[in-house]
């Protein structure tokens, strides 16, 4: 089995593929304050949940955007399999042409979902991750990482409505029934979630108008699947495509 872990700002999504098959997903609260023993213990515990036994781990990648958490998880591992894992950046084979001013500043959450893309669906294509920050990252016709854009999530957004105003209550992130709301609550339900949906459609227009060119679109992240609903456009959500881009990276990596 390979364990999979994508290190975010909010949440740590860790995976289990075993023969190319997704054997587990599961999610731990990224805290920059946990030690390596601590983050040992939530992986020991997560695979007792899912019958899986250390030994069973043949390997495992990391991909971070958190860069204290990044060594803490490294170190878990190696306590819990005795193996070193591979981590996303320099030096690690993505087969990638990232054609961005400085391509040493590309996430490497951002690298994995277009690996995963190009995988699966052909160029040209734009790829949303809808997390803490909402990316949209654009895969020309011809291969290549061009650039994209980086947005607020919409959790931000909320945060920032609700801590901002006194007299705005918090809410559950659900679809609104109409935009034009009729109290509070449905008034923000309708800003925040149809206007993330509207902002996406409104950016694919641009991308595309300045690319010349339609796109495929790929949408992922735990509010994604909330939000594409209500967009105009033709969008495919994948929720398992950053565990099944690290899974990709590990297989090719370890192949060469």
């Amino acid at each position: 089995m390979i364990l999979t872990v994508d290190v975010g700002n909010s949440n740590i999504v860790l995976g289990g593929i075993r023969e190319d098959e997704i054997a587990f997903e599961a999610r731990l609260r990224t805290d920059a304050t946990k030690t390596s023993d601590e983050y040992c213990i939530d992986l020991k515990m997560i695979l007792e949940v899912y019958h899986i036994k250390a030994n069973e781990i043949e390997g495992s990648i990391i991909a971070s955007v958190v860069p204290q958490v990044l060594n803490s998880m490294k170190t878990a591992i190696v306590k819990l399999t005795g193996k070193q894992p591979l981590v996303v950046g320099p030096g690690l084979k993505t087969g990638l042409n990232i054609a961005i001013e400085n391509p040493s500043q590309a996430g490497a959450d951002l690298v994995v979902g277009c690996v995963a893309a190009l995988r699966e669906h052909k160029a040209p294509m734009i790829i949303v991750d809808m997390g803490t920050a909402t990316t949209m990252i654009v895969v020309d016709k011809n291969n290549a990482m061009i650039g994209g854009c980086i947005m607020p999530g919409v959790k931000i957004s909320m945060d920032a409505l609700t801590d901002r105003t006194a007299l705005l209550p918090g809410l559950q992130l659900d679809q609104p029934k109409k935009a034009i709301g009729r109290n509070t609550i449905d008034c923000m339900r309708s800003g925040l979630m149809l206007g993330a949906a509207c902002m996406i459609d409104g950016m694919i227009d641009r991308m595309e108008e300045e690319l010349g060119y339609e796109t495929t679109v790929i949408a992922t992240g735990g509010i994604a699947k909330f939000v594409m609903p209500m967009c105009r456009h033709n969008i495919i959500y994948d929720k398992d495509l950053l565990v099944k881009g690290l899974a990709a990276l590990y297989r090719d990596n370890k192949r060469s």
